[in-house]
């Protein structure tokens, strides 16, 4: 007996939806219902092959749309000649990379959306991938229609299918022309595409999206959601946004000046009055260039600068005009963040994390320029265009044998630095000695020292370190920015940080400290955006 008309529709509206969490899950159980007579043959190919064709025009049209705005504004805004190169060479090559990607896991995604952002015809897109849609669907309902297969063996089969067919395509390219095949591997190497199969590069707005839903989990847990401003009372906003960087320094160097770099505060005002404030602190924190000069309210190294002379000191002053930071510059050489937390009843601390920060650099070979020393380093052409904005002045520089050139002095993930796992650095004595400095701040508990220093040794000692910056509550344990470490590793350290941020917020609660309002947050971000416009770019 025929199953009802509506069997059919719930059954085909199930796989359709299918589709869209796994292309061949959803064909396979198609393939499946109709050789079992559980649904229609008819109803089945289409509701497989309408699921994957919209999943594929879906993709294409989320990167037409919004891809080059967002491209444009991240990396290709200054060079137009590249997006022109990229697109001519996927017009000439497009087919073959669509028709190889259907049949190799993985590689679906970032070709689709290569094809909306280089802006492929959208005829011709729709056209490919809809007949490569009914032919691989096709092929499996054929299969299973005109042979007898038993469930358990319908994926092997699947894949010995798809094998089949990537065998038959690559025996194809080598008997015609390597070049497709060169084309293929120049594609799936690119700057653009590495990047999103790299978690560590992927943008803010994609990376966070599972650390936003934790977030609203425990706002639901503790019945806040600007519990977080609670977890440091002697912050602003507990350290979420809009705290002076500079009160906090102060206050670490009233009681530990000797671990804290100087620094002095520069209002707005006019160019000639902050010079003479700049001159005058320079008995403190100089009394040499080269300094660093910063934003007294900033976010990921935003408008960090190491400023080597008076004049490029002034053009600074000049441009900013918001608070800023005069500090005195500590070569280290190394730095690291360390991530700490205090729950307020106790009087001991722990270190959660350390991360190690490598400054890349690039050595100058007599022959190329800077901008081709950085294209050509694996990890450095990811970031080539934050680098090159940095060094727009002489990226067409040629640097002399051996000459080193430091692509980033900001200790940010965002400007181009490079995290790892800083564990090795921990001791007993260099978390007492952190501990020893937090608790002298009155109402701190949680949050990230950002240090340089001179010599693994003497750090692990607790010595020979200075303070740059302490950044509170939204601070993370930026150890989770290490490419060794997995995509759940990474999230598994920044989930526990928002777990501890709330934790001790609640305990604050309890001790009779108010969370602020969301209208405070939201004013103080907006009022951080406005005055982040005069920001330069970060060395």
């Amino acid at each position: 007996m025929s199953p009802e008309p509506w069997y059919h529709a719930a059954g085909g509206a199930g796989i359709f939806l299918l589709s869209f969490l796994s292309e061949d899950s959803a064909t396979l159980t198609g393939a499946l219902l109709g050789a079992l007579g559980k649904l229609s043959w008819p109803v089945a190919f289409a509701s497989c092959f309408l699921g994957i064709w919209i999943g594929d025009l879906g993709l294409y049209a989320l990167a037409r749309l919004f891809g080059r705005p967002v491209v444009n504004v991240l990396c290709l805004r200054r060079e137009p000649a590249r997006l022109r190169n990229s697109e001519e060479w996927f017009a000439r090559h497009s087919l073959f990379a669509l028709v190889i990607c259907r049949f190799i896991p993985g590689t679906r995604l970032p070709t689709f959306l290569a094809a909306g952002l280089l802006r492929m015809p959208v005829l011709r897109f729709a056209s490919v991938t809809g007949i490569l849609a009914a032919g691989w669907v096709g092929l499996i309902f054929m299969v299973f229609r005109w042979f007898e297969v038993k469930p358990q063996t319908a994926l092997d089969l699947s894949e010995g299918m798809r094998l089949a067919v990537v065998a038959a395509l690559m025996l194809m390219v080598f008997l015609t022309q390597d070049r497709w095949l060169v084309a293929l591997r120049r594609l799936l190497g690119s700057p653009v595409v590495q990047r999103w199969t790299k978690w560590e590069f992927w943008p803010a707005w994609l990376f966070y999206f599972p650390v936003g839903l934790n977030y609203l989990r425990l706002s639901f847990k503790y019945r806040s959601l600007s519990l977080p401003t609670c977890a440091n009372p002697g912050m602003f906003t507990g350290g979420m946004i809009g705290e002076s960087k500079q009160e906090t320094l102060s206050a670490l160097a009233e009681r530990n000046a000797r671990w804290v770099a100087a620094s002095i505060l520069i209002e707005p005002g006019g160019v000639a009055d902050r010079v003479k404030r700049l001159t005058d602190g320079m008995r403190l924190i100089g009394p040499d260039f080269p300094i660093v000069l910063k934003p007294d309210v900033a976010q990921r190294g935003s408008g960090f600068k190491v400023v080597r002379n008076a004049v490029e000191a002034e053009d600074y002053l000049r441009e900013v005009d918001v608070p800023i930071i005069a500090q005195q510059y500590i070569y280290g050489p190394r730095e690291a963040g360390l991530f700490y937390y205090r729950f307020p009843a106790e009087t001991t601390g722990k270190i959660l994390a350390i991360t190690e920060k490598i400054f890349p650099v690039i050595v100058g070979d007599g022959t190329r320029t800077v901008e081709q020393l950085v294209r050509a380093d694996a990890r450095a052409s990811l970031l080539a265009e934050t680098y090159l904005r940095r060094f727009d002045r002489i990226r067409d520089r040629v640097l002399e044998d051996g000459q080193p050139l430091r692509l980033v002095e900001a200790g940010n993930h965002a400007q181009g630095c490079i995290f790892l796992d800083g564990t090795h650095l921990w001791s007993s004595a260099l978390e007492e000695r952190i501990n020893a400095i937090s608790v002298d701040l009155p109402e701190f508990y949680i949050g990230r020292y950002d240090v340089r220093f001179r010599s693994i040794e003497e750090f692990r000692m607790g010595k020979g370190f200075k303070i740059l910056e302490l950044n509170g509550a939204a601070s993370e344990a930026t150890s989770a920015y290490d490419s060794s470490k997995s995509l759940r590793e990474a999230y598994g350290i920044l989930f526990r940080q928002w777990e501890l941020v709330f934790a001790i917020g609640d305990e604050n609660r309890r001790r009779g400290h108010r969370a602020d309002p969301l209208a405070k947050i939201i004013s103080a971000w907006q009022h951080y955006r406005q005055g982040s416009l005069c920001h330069p770019l970060a060395d």
